[in-house]
């Protein structure tokens, strides 16, 4: 079995609480997993990949419930996704929560990796799981897609549903499709080319009921601190890059300074990033790039605004430096992007 990362505590309470549900023995489920009861005491605790896999794998057979980890979805809450859940619930929009997902999923666990690709009328919200057992990777993969829809119903304090939800496995043998069409309130289509909630665009702009600006900074630098000690199995500039992403919103961050968070010279940081066939300003300079194409067709923020965000001083900058990437100026690549994907 390849290596299956770790996962948080506190992904793994939903499933307790539908096994209880159930009236499943729970100590008998932790031992068979080799999970510590007091090992659930604390949310920020890690447990290995291969104990999660051996949890689920028991409450399904156990359970005999077909759709065991899609049912675990109802039991989401805040606290289910760590610090993140709190960071989502207090952002502005349900659109700023969905692109807090990508940059703070390792505060959960590494059992999956999403990504967000925007077309011209919705938005592919798409999580790819690292496990490898069929049965497993289903329920989990259910499982997430649920949960994320029943949060987002709860933080923005409604009850719409996505365009469509798409799942690469087929529809398990004996189970009636028309269980993920309550749940999801879509149609819901199997054998996909990825797994993802289809979004209309317009969703992105609703609020959330709970937003608190000031909380959620407070938040983000604890999610900071934390994910701090999380990265150290990535590569050095995936590492470098994670460390921009995060200290962009604050301003361009001196080299210096990311060097210092990898307990390193500057001149050392260079010289190892040189080994790996890139530089710190290769790997600012994609990034950059990247929220820009991001910001310029999945929001109505000003070029202005898009510029500052990136840590360029002047707009100028940054429209010399766009169209050093591109070719195009921002206003150019929106207005012909926006054309080539218009339906």
């Amino acid at each position: 079995m390849h290596n299956l990362g770790y996962t948080s505590v506190a992904a793994l309470l939903k499933y307790l609480r539908h096994a209880e549900q159930l009236g499943l023995d729970i100590a008998q489920a932790l031992a068979a997993a080799g999970i510590a009861a007091d090992d659930l005491a604390d949310n920020g605790k890690r447990i290995a990949g291969a104990v999660h896999q051996r949890l689920l794998q028991h409450l399904i057979e156990v359970s005999g419930d077909p759709l065991f980890g899609l049912h675990c979805a109802r039991f989401v809450q805040p606290g289910s996704w760590s610090v993140l859940g709190y960071i989502a619930m207090n952002c502005a929009t349900l659109g700023e929560a969905m692109n807090r997902i990508v940059p703070y999923e390792k505060l959960v666990g590494d059992m999956g990796v999403s990504r967000i690709e925007a077309s011209a009328d919705q938005v592919k919200l798409i999580w790819s799981c690292r496990h490898e057992s069929a049965p497993i990777r289903r329920h989990m993969v259910e499982e997430v897609l649920a949960s994320w829809l029943l949060y987002a119903r709860w933080i923005a304090d409604m009850q719409r549903s996505p365009q469509e939800v798409w799942f690469e496995h087929a529809l398990p043998e004996g189970v009636d499709s028309a269980e993920y069409s309550a749940v999801f309130g879509c149609p819901v289509r199997f054998e996909q080319p990825c797994s993802a909630l289809l979004v209309p665009l317009d969703y992105l702009g609703m609020p959330l009921r709970q937003a608190d600006a000031n909380l959620l900074r407070t938040l983000e630098e604890h999610a900071l601190t934390v994910m701090a000690g999380l990265d150290n199995d990535e590569a050095l500039p995936q590492r470098v890059k994670n460390a921009l992403r995060l200290q962009l919103k604050d301003g361009l961050p001196r080299k210096e300074r990311v060097a210092e968070q990898f307990n390193m010279t500057l001149r050392t940081l260079q010289r190892h990033l040189q080994q790996a066939g890139t530089s710190y300003q290769q790997i600012l300079d994609q990034l950059r790039q990247e929220l820009a194409a991001h910001y310029l067709l999945r929001s109505e923020l000003a070029i202005q605004d898009i510029a500052s965000y990136l840590g360029f001083t002047e707009s100028r900058s940054f429209h010399r430096s766009f169209k050093g990437w591109t070719g195009q100026t921002p206003g150019q690549f929106r207005e012909s992007q926006g054309k080539e994907q218009s339906p």
